[in-house]
């Protein structure tokens, strides 16, 4: 961000004045939290063939606190990224990266919203959040020298309440409007325009704006083995801050669940307990309003209803890491009755958005995870603490459900809030959320089932079934997109008969485009471009008439599609226009010249999956269902998958209310640990669509570890 390039001269001298202390400076200026309270944790642990941990505790705290343990011992370094992100601490570790990350965490006044309402979260909360701390606070008392940041701990419970309060935003694109309105430049509005390649990584992980999931949820009526299924298909990054990760937790208290968390969270955040199962996928509503004050002579004061009022300011001081020294760079903070703003060149500019000030998501996951049945959970879902996100809900009586979730501000009609707002009226200062009811939602569709792939709450659930967008007020920002994985998936899908669960299976690792989808639009592009004499560009055009449009890493012409699809997929996904058609012809063309000689190489030599000593063939595309979202390209030419099909889940309850899952990884549950046989032990099963069963039950498991003889062990 421009926050750095506008200050690049003035570190550089500084690093020469007082180099020696910029070595010592930043962990002296921080402060060390407080612990939680001292006690005994009464937990086990056990893993299973996988390495996946299974964690028992007498009761949920104490489980919290074996859960932070065993992922400590499988991805200790990146929860400390996580912990320092909740101190403003991330430049100290992560450099320039990590530093605008801080400047995000003092704009939107994370500490201070903990600190005001941490006391309102119930009791039996707050004790699962301190058991998480302290499990952290053990594993890095036993292992001192993983430890890479002085007075990072202790850490706890209002540190990992913070980081829910500071990651959640990210996911609908408060990260892209901060961004934009930093660097000088005009704020996105989802899902009509977001920031494209090379944009601020934000606490949602880089490519914010790519990150997806697959969501299907089918009656029993509609199954021909009678089972409720619940699929759970997320796309992330493989790697990092929102990579999942997948355990299997226990109390006395009554909890058991399986699924996955991102590291720093005590609760699973989706996957399923005995009664009921859910899922998520990303959303992006109008969550977002930007308003344009106007300030007095001195930028001291803005206007609003005709009075001057006062606008808030702070010095604060990021840490950004270069090389060995942390340099600090001081930045003012700014703040109005609309929430944080922002000074550029073109004026000040005030944010607000959907979770300002809201620490309750803690408690909504808490409560759902151990709902028993869907009047539960549509409770907990009521507490209203997650900003945004699709919900895909079944459970053992053969519900199923679609809840277009968010946290919809209540707008006062009449004004255009997908453009600036006028920052000097009150009235269009929205204060508190729309109902419940107002959000959209599909309960058991005549359908008999429910999708979501990233896409408009509009096309989820079959002809007959759907929502009827006259029913939803534009104030809400509805989005309209269409993914081509939506498409596919309701060509797929009949709307009547029985479905085996081998149809439902090929339709999840589908690697089709659909002629509806960009792809219809962009190959008209692409087939029009005037290529001239040029031998290569002809043969590509060609390689991309004969391609039969599907990934799958058969067809000849399967690697400079799924190429070109890879060149505009980003923009379509974000409804931004189509780049030119001739550059990126030529770009696909250079590329596979350079690096294999041909226009037509295996997509399979192509696109990898590599960790490690493994390295095999990824198929599927960039916005298909069997999705392989973001390449990253190596040394030799190879394009490494770092973003797609990520945690999958199949869970199925029978006609007696019995539950069976099964789950699968790109990688291995060790998932920092290259040392670990469980670094790359999944790959295999993954990149040949099979899975692994979850050990649901602790005995299960327990039968499992000493029969393999492994330990359970108390942290």
């Amino acid at each position: 961000m421009k926050i750095f390039r506008k200050t690049t001269v003035s570190l550089l001298v500084l690093v020469v004045v007082i180099a020696a202390g910029l070595a010592f400076w930043e962990p002296i200026s921080a402060s060390e939290a407080e612990s939680p309270v001292k006690r005994e944790y009464d937990v086990q642990i056990a893993r299973d063939n996988f390495g996946v941990p299974h964690v028992k505790g007498k009761t949920d705290a104490d489980t919290a606190y074996g859960l932070a343990y065993a992922h400590s011992e499988d991805d200790f370094p990146v929860i400390q990224e996580v912990i320092a992100m909740t101190r403003a601490r991330s430049g100290a570790i992560m450099g320039e990266e990590g530093a605008a990350i801080d400047f995000a965490a003092h704009l939107l006044d994370i500490r201070d919203t903990v600190d005001r309402k941490y006391d309102e979260i119930p009791v039996d909360v707050r004790q699962v959040l301190d058991g998480y701390a302290a499990g952290l606070n053990r594993y890095a008392e036993k292992h001192p020298n993983e430890v890479v940041l002085s007075k990072l701990f202790p850490v706890n419970g209002r540190d990992v309440a913070a980081g829910f309060v500071l990651r959640a935003p990210f996911f609908y694109g408060l990260g892209q409007t901060i961004e934009k309105l930093v660097d000088g430049e005009k704020p996105p509005k989802p899902p009509y325009e977001k920031l494209g390649d090379g944009g601020t990584p934000t606490p949602a992980g880089k490519d914010a704006e790519m990150n997806g999931s697959n969501a299907w949820a089918i009656a029993p009526r509609r199954m021909a083995d009678g089972k409720t299924w619940l699929i759970s298909n997320s796309h992330q990054p493989y790697e990092g801050g929102v990579a999942w990760y997948e355990a299997v937790l226990h109390s006395e208290e009554g909890l058991q669940i399986a699924g996955a968390l991102f590291p720093g969270s005590p609760f699973v955040l989706l996957g399923h307990n005995r009664h009921l199962g859910w899922t998520n996928t990303v959303n992006q509503p109008d969550l977002i309003d930007v308003y344009t004050l106007v300030l007095n002579d001195d930028g001291t004061e803005y206007r609003l209803d005709g009075e001057w009022k006062p606008l808030e300011q702070k010095r604060v001081w990021l840490k950004a890491k270069f090389g060995p020294f942390v340099i600090p760079v001081p930045r003012t903070i700014y703040r109005s009755e609309h929430g944080p703003v922002i000074k550029n060149d073109n004026g000040a500019f005030a944010i607000r958005y959907a979770g300002i000030d809201n620490i309750r998501a803690v408690e909504q996951y808490y409560r759902i995870q151990k709902a028993a049945d869907h009047g539960e959970w549509t409770q907990a879902m009521q507490i209203g603490g997650t900003p945004a996100t699709n919900f895909v809900y079944a459970d053992k009586s053969g519900k199923i459900a679609y809840y277009y979730y968010a946290l919809h501000p209540d707008r006062k009609p009449g004004h255009d809030y997908a453009g600036l707002l006028p920052g000097d009226k009150s009235e269009v200062i929205w204060n508190g959320k729309r109902s419940w009811e107002d959000i959209p939602q599909i309960i058991d569709p005549p359908s008999g089932f429910v999708i979501n792939a990233n896409n408009t709450p509009f096309m989820a659930a079959g002809q007959g079934s759907e929502l009827d967008p006259a029913n939803f007020p534009q104030e809400m920002g509805i989005e309209a997109r269409r993914t081509n994985r939506i498409i596919r998936a309701l060509e797929l899908m009949p709307l009547q008969g029985k479905i085996s669960p081998e149809q439902l299976m090929a339709m999840k690792y589908d690697t089709a485009y659909s002629k509806k989808s960009f792809m219809g639009r962009w190959m008209e592009m692409l087939l029009a471009v005037d290529v001239g004499e040029n031998p290569k560009l002809q043969e590509a055009q060609a390689l991309l008439k004969q391609w039969d449009w599907n990934s799958d890493g058969k067809g000849k012409a399967d690697a400079i599609g799924e190429s070109m699809a890879h060149m505009a997929a980003r923009d379509a996904y974000n409804g931004r226009k189509l780049p030119d058609a001739s550059e990126s012809l030529k770009e696909v063309v250079d590329h596979l010249m350079e690096h294999y000689g041909r226009l037509d190489p295996p997509l399979g030599d192509v696109q990898r999956l590599i960790r490690g000593d493994m390295n095999m063939p990824a198929f599927g595309g960039t916005d298909t269902l069997r999705a392989a979202t973001i390449w990253e390209p190596t040394d030799d030419g190879q394009m490494r998958v770092r973003h797609g099909d990520s945690f999958i889940m199949l869970v199925a309850w029978d006609s007696q209310g019995n539950v069976e899952s099964r789950s699968i990884q790109p990688y291995g549950a060790a998932t920092n640990r290259p040392k670990s046989p469980h670094y790359t032990d999944q790959m295999k099963l993954f990149s040949n669509k099979q899975y692994k069963p979850v050990l649901f039950n602790w005995v299960d498991v327990v039968a499992q570890s000493k029969k393999a003889g492994r330990t359970i062990y108390r942290p």
